[in-house]
């Protein structure tokens, strides 16, 4: 096992596969599949709700029925409940590209026009279909819908163009419509009766009816391009909305017969899925942007806004960096677009505002991806000053301005940097001081300047006298930092120089030449140490102070493409094209750990608390986390320091933490170990250590209000007595009520008087301790004769501290008899019978903390009967005896720990 390990991928919205709807009571569903695995939103809010484990092969299909799940992968297809597999078909020798609800079957379609109908009864047991329908040789199907009413048929589209009316209980072919002459994408059915909607390649939507193969109205999209998706409202209103491959949404009006709306910027990229929910005004979209969108048609000319939506990057991520203590990821990809993306919270996820954008398209009639900024080549971010002014200035491709973001309000700032406009040229390299208030800019023509973040103003120029141009660099400035006192400031430039600036004054300190073409640099405030990284794949460490290199790490065989120190400056990592991410002690000057992915890294960035590890990788949209082996593991088996270590190829993250092989609850958790290795993973404490105490882990609330129960009740008092209920007319008797309202009471024979009367002689003749006597007694009596107190912990654990109370208070002796028979009465043995089970369980150090409260609680209750009898005094003073026999214990491994912890941190408490 590896210092770093795949945890989870975050990001992936959607995929190129159609989603599926489905309606649970009065909450709507969406199931997506992002790869390998699927997600299921609640349309409410679309807040997540399911990841499923991830399948050996990325998705091809889904379809959901109550909470059943069906996704075709390869030519299988896994049938999951909720998140939880039960079942595998396997029955297609192709690929399988279409599935299909119908009544309580699913229709499987492969490519070769291989269909198997699947029924729901004993899903979980049976694995075989119930039917098989073989398609003629030259019909590629490419769209399948069940027209509403027709009982056993389904009709198929053609990637040829015609289609096919099949009876599935008859196997046999109906009818073949000709088509349009142009391939078939989507296929939908209407709620009016015979007639459904054809979607085509060239643009055109055609409605149909298909009882008698005539031709109703038809369609053409005003941007040319693929009929994608099609769906038909539901709430009574002739419209129908159509997607195609240029990412435009049409609405059709199918009375009027011609255009009713359009949005023209619905997604970036072809619309792969359209569903009106049903009969709501609600249209549900999604992309192959890694979008789904919702739009509802509320306004009063019909047309439809955006409701909310989910989205991720659409274009690989150039550069990430971990914010707001490790709980946020900033992200800037190629799509032109800036995200902070939540570790913890997907829903938190958003992308950062760039003004506007919305209105500022749909008026120039233009899309909004051509008015965002260029993609983001380089940004730096400071936390110290998030509340005051902006806080994230950002660098854009071949754009000679820089951007200042605040990232409290998710939004663009005022103010644009534009460092030498005598001569303006693409800013490269940029970075915030360590007190937030200014950022230093560099650019491809040398120049580089420090600006005030809070007023956006130039506060000066470093300039190098000795170079040509006196500017700060001969060539491109490829990185800046800043140190954290504000005294020194480091840049470096393409052709090998690197520069120690006084910060304040803006003259050069000291300079040296690393003998190479520089690509990065990277600088920690902590140890002072600048990492540089070269052109010939060598990382070199140089102290800033000393001016000398320290520390070189040779290993990478292609381009570098990123490296980050950790929080406390001991490691470094760094990645290459080469598919590695290796990791170099910088105490050691050697490598630790190597790992080699399929998808080279591009982007990496380590959370402050060293715990998680985030990586971008080309051509893929999302962000893929990893795990500190070292950090969460319950053993040292972290193989991590041995020398000469190899790098190990491991596969990427996926979306959900579980694989294909730990979907099920029931898996055996036991595993083969092969010979010769240990067993790696978590250690399973026992349930009690020796010298240890154990705590009962319960709410801190539960056991601290025993403690505080007269303040608790005290507090709680009513300032003023309850009033008196009011009294009823003379005439009307009534009776006492808990509640204080008043109760009528009828009247009641002689006989009914007469019997109440004799059951209240007979229960004030009768005393007998055991009707009254409580499940606390029973339990308490039970255990200690069993001598096994278990049970009774357990019981009085689930108590409330009120109930609690009452029951110890009810075992108070409180009429003065002679000794003799005080010692016989239940409530007495009850007492000793709990001073032997406070023994006991000190004696064993188990629930120690809720015990403690327990105890103090008893005595306090029952202090005074312990003290007038001497049996009583024995057994406490063996209970004083045990508890301070434990507690002295306890003590001299505080004071260790405390001795042990002051050494190691070189402090004193």
């Amino acid at each position: 096992m590896g210092i770093f390990e795949p945890f989870r991928a975050i990001g992936y919205i959607t995929s190129t596969v159609p989603f599926s709807v489905q309606r649970l009571g009065t909450e709507t569903f969406v199931t997506v599949s992002v790869g390998k695995a699927f997600q299921i939103y609640n349309c409410a809010k679309l807040n997540l709700v399911i990841i499923s484990p991830q399948l050996p092969k990325k998705i091809r299909a889904l379809a959901s029925f109550r909470d059943y799940t069906f996704a075709a992968f390869g030519n299988e297809i896994a049938v999951f409940r909720r998140a939880h597999q039960v079942a595998t078909w396997s029955k297609h020798v192709a690929k399988v590209d279409l599935l299909l609800l119908f009544g309580e079957h699913v229709l499987s379609l492969d490519v070769e026009g291989n269909m198997f109908m699947w029924a729901f009864k004993g899903i979980e047991q049976h694995a075989s279909p119930i039917g098989h329908v073989e398609l003629s040789g030259k019909f590629t199907p490419s769209c399948i819908v069940h027209p509403d009413t027709y009982l056993n048929k389904v009709l198929v589209g053609s990637q040829e163009g015609p289609l096919q009316l099949w009876n599935i209980n008859t196997k046999k072919m109906i009818y073949e419509f000709k088509g349009w002459g142009s391939s078939v994408c989507s296929c939908v059915s209407s709620p009016a009766l015979d007639v459904v909607a054809v979607g085509c390649t060239d643009g055109m939507i055609h409605v149909h009816n298909i009882k008698l193969d005539e031709e109703i109205v038809q369609f053409e999209h005003a941007p040319r391009g693929a009929v994608t998706a099609l769906s038909f409202i539901t709430d009574g209103r002739p419209l129908l909305a159509s997607g195609s491959s240029t990412g435009v949404i049409s609405i059709w009006n199918l009375n009027k017969k011609k255009l009713h709306s359009i949005i023209r910027d619905a997604h970036d990229s072809s619309i792969i899925s359209l569903n009106f929910l049903a009969n709501e005004p609600v249209l549900m979209s999604a992309s192959t942007d890694n979008s789904v969108k919702m739009w509802i048609f509320d306004k009063n000319d019909g047309d439809p806004r955006l409701l909310r939506f989910r989205s991720g990057h659409s274009a690989p991520p150039l550069c990430i960096r971990f914010y707001s203590n490790g709980r946020h990821i900033l992200s800037a990809g190629q799509d032109r677009a800036f995200r902070l993306f939540s570790v913890i919270q997907e829903q938190q996820s958003r992308e950062l505002s760039q003004k506007h954008i919305s209105r500022r398209a749909k008026k120039l009639r233009l899309k909004e991806e051509e008015l965002k900024l260029k993609p983001v080549i380089a940004f730096d971010c400071a936390e110290i000053r998030e509340r005051d002014w902006c806080n994230v200035v950002t660098c854009h491709m071949d754009t000679p301005e820089a951007y200042v973001w605040r990232l409290q309000n998710f939004v663009l700032g005022e103010h644009i940097l534009k460092p030498c406009p005598e001569n303006p040229t693409p800013i490269k390299a940029c970075a915030i001081s360590a007190c937030g208030n200014f950022a230093v800019v560099g650019t491809a023509g040398g120049w580089i300047e420090r600006f005030n973040l809070q007023s956006g103003i130039s506060r000066g120029s470093y300039l190098d006298m000795s170079e040509k141009r006196r500017y700060s660099h001969d060539g491109e400035v490829i990185g800046v930092a800043c140190d954290s006192t504000n005294t020194l400031m480091i840049s470096a430039g393409y052709h090998g120089h690197v520069k120690v600036w006084d910060f304040k004054k803006r003259v050069l300190n000291s300079r040296w030449d690393v003998g190479c073409t520089l690509v990065k640099i990277v600088y920690h405030r902590v140890n002072g140490l600048l990492a540089t990284v070269a052109d010939d794949f060598v990382i070199r460490l140089y102290d800033v102070v000393a001016l000398k290199m320290v520390r070189e790490f040779k290993g990478h065989t292609d381009r570098i493409t990123d490296v980050c120190f950790s929080e406390d400056g001991k490691w470094l990592l760094s990645s290459s094209m080469d598919g590695s991410l290796r990791i170099w002690d910088v105490i050691l000057a050697k490598q630790i750990d190597g790992v080699r992915v399929d998808v080279p890294i591009t982007a990496l960035s380590l959370s402050p608390n060293m715990d998680i590890l985030a990586t971008a990788h080309s051509d893929e949209n999302g962000v893929y986390l990893w795990v500190n082996q070292s950090m969460f593991s319950g053993t040292p088996n972290v193989d991590s320091y041995a020398s000469g270590k190899t790098v190990v190829n491991v596969r990427l993250p996926s979306v959900s933490a579980l694989t294909f092989s730990e979907a099920d609850d029931d898996v055996d958790m036991e595993t083969q170990v092969p010979e010769g290795e240990k067993a790696i993973g978590f250690s399973i404490s026992p349930k009690q250590i020796p010298e240890l105490v154990t705590l009962s882990l319960l709410p801190k609330s539960q056991w601290q209000s025993l403690i505080n129960l007269d303040i608790i009740k005290a507090r709680n008092k009513p300032i003023e007595p309850p009033k008196k209920p009011e009294r009823a007319p003379f005439f009307l008797p009534s009776v006492p009520s808990l509640s204080g309202d008043i109760l009528f009471k009828p009247n009641e024979s002689e006989a009914d008087e007469e019997s109440q009367e004799k059951n209240k002689d007979s229960k004030n003749s009768t005393k007998n301790f055991g009707s009254l006597e409580s499940p606390f007694s029973k339990l308490l009596k039970s255990s200690w004769d069993l001598k096994n107190f278990s049970d009774f912990t357990d019981y009085i654990k689930g108590l409330s501290p009120s109930a609690l109370d009452m029951e110890l208070r009810m075992l108070e002796i409180i009429d003065e008899d002679v000794e003799e028979e005080v010692i016989k009465r239940p409530e007495f043995i009850s007492i000793g019978q709990l001073l032997d089970y406070f023994i006991k369980e000190i004696t064993c150090r188990n629930n120690y903390e809720f015990m403690q409260a327990v105890v103090r609680l008893f005595l306090k209750i029952h202090g005074e009967t312990i003290r007038c009898h001497p049996s009583l005094q024995e057994k406490a003073m063996k209970l004083l005896e045990t508890q301070s026999l434990v507690w002295q214990k306890m003590e001299k491994l505080f004071q260790s720990t405390r001795c042990m912890v002051t050494f190691l941190s070189n402090s004193q408490f």
